[in-house]
């Protein structure tokens, strides 16, 4: 053989060597996402929730914190259908192969699919399933990021009475929801425990777009607050039609998280003002994680993000830091590593999860003024 063809010869080795040396690839760990994104009421949560569920895990692929490990989220819409969701949950399971679950976006979509992700091994976190005692009913593997009902509601009530000397108060719930069926319950409690007289309680469904008959009613026992137990849109016509109809300023509002959207105050016009809610976060916060965090979303999606997309957040990222910590995929691992973290700084302040996996957050009292959600003593945290 010429020099030239050892040559050749040589560099062909070379290059046929060079095919076989392993490249570093990163491991893709999937996660699914079941967020509604239409359907009503439900989708101004899930929306939220979504975004910046996809914020948070790109900007930690991005960042190099998860080592070897890649992240892909899988994310289905619900359509706020029960039914749908636990399809979705199958497949997730079944076809997709996740690790873990970050959704769904109403309670009584959690209720319907979430025992098939406990059964399975697979840990879900929660950002908006706020019904009490969910966690204990669904089992070990559901955690949540939102305070329940039962947690928030008592103080809210509590404080609200005392400080406007409340006697009657009417309430109005949806009887075709987990949670508000859940709120309502609470709220009933909350009220006989301070020494509350409720002269009027009415009901509607989810969807429902004419509460006159109700709030007639409900305006002829002249209460002294109107306690709401419903999703963004209902309670948005619901304080809008109750103004109109001649229920006077001094009737406050008193609502719960599902209040809390950023369509709320477009949707209940001058109505939404002086509404009452209890809550973790507002988007002043004095957090710098959710300064930052405020600070990324509005660039990224041109508007302010609310409790659910905060929400939304910190799902994602105690997920990210339990996969960050297993280094791995593996269901079981993942799962140990979400209830050993405490303290985490998220948005809506230092993190984690108690023995019945609920969140160790602080409550706040938040009130409807101009526009936004601001803490009902001007101040910050209010329990």
């Amino acid at each position: 053989m010429t020099s030239f063809g050892k040559t050749i010869a040589s560099l062909a080795l070379i290059g046929a060597a060079s095919l076989h040396v392993p490249t570093a690839v990163a491991q893709v760990i999937k996660v699914g996402v079941v967020q509604t994104t239409t359907g009503g009421s439900a989708a101004l949560y899930g929306i939220e929730q979504k975004n910046a569920i996809e914020q948070v895990v790109e900007q930690a692929n991005a960042s190099g914190k998860l080592g070897k490990l890649k992240i892909e989220l899988v994310h289905y819409d619900d359509g706020a259908d029960r039914n749908q969701t636990v399809n979705i949950f199958q497949r997730l399971i079944g076809k997709d192969k996740v690790s873990a679950i970050l959704g769904p976006t109403l309670t009584t979509s959690a209720l319907a699919a979430d025992p098939l992700a406990q059964k399975a091994g697979i840990p879900i976190i929660a950002s908006s399933n706020t019904a009490a005692g969910l966690t204990q009913r669904i089992g070990d593997r559901l955690f949540r990021v939102s305070p329940p009902e039962d947690i928030v509601t008592p103080g809210v009530i509590k404080r609200v009475v005392a400080q406007n000397k409340i006697k009657r108060v009417a309430q109005i719930y949806g009887i075709d929801d987990q949670l508000t069926k859940s709120a309502y319950t609470v709220q009933k409690q909350a009220l006989a425990d301070n020494g509350v007289n409720v002269v009027a309680t009415e009901t509607f469904q989810r969807g429902d777009v004419d509460f006159a008959a109700q709030l007639t009613k409900i305006k002829a026992q002249t209460p002294d607050a109107i306690v709401i137990g419903a999703l963004a849109e209902e309670a948005a016509a619901i304080v809008r039609q109750a103004r109109q109809l001649g229920i006077p300023q001094q009737v406050l509002f008193i609502g719960t998280q599902s209040a809390i959207s950023t369509k709320f105050f477009e949707l209940g016009g001058a109505g939404a003002e002086g509404t009452i809610v209890g809550t973790a976060w507002y988007p002043e916060l004095d957090n710098p994680v959710s300064q930052s965090f405020v600070r990324d979303y509005e660039a990224r999606y041109k508007r302010r993000p609310d409790i659910y997309a905060a929400y939304g957040h910190d799902a994602a990222a105690l997920l990210v830091e339990a996969i960050r910590r297993a280094q791995s995929g593996d269901s079981a691992r993942i799962h140990a590593e979400l209830t050993a973290i405490k303290g985490y700084p998220g948005v809506l302040g230092p993190i984690g999860f108690d023995a019945n996996r609920e969140p160790t957050v602080e409550p706040k009292i938040l009130v409807a003024r101009g526009g936004k959600f601001v803490p009902l003593d001007g101040k910050g945290a209010d329990k």
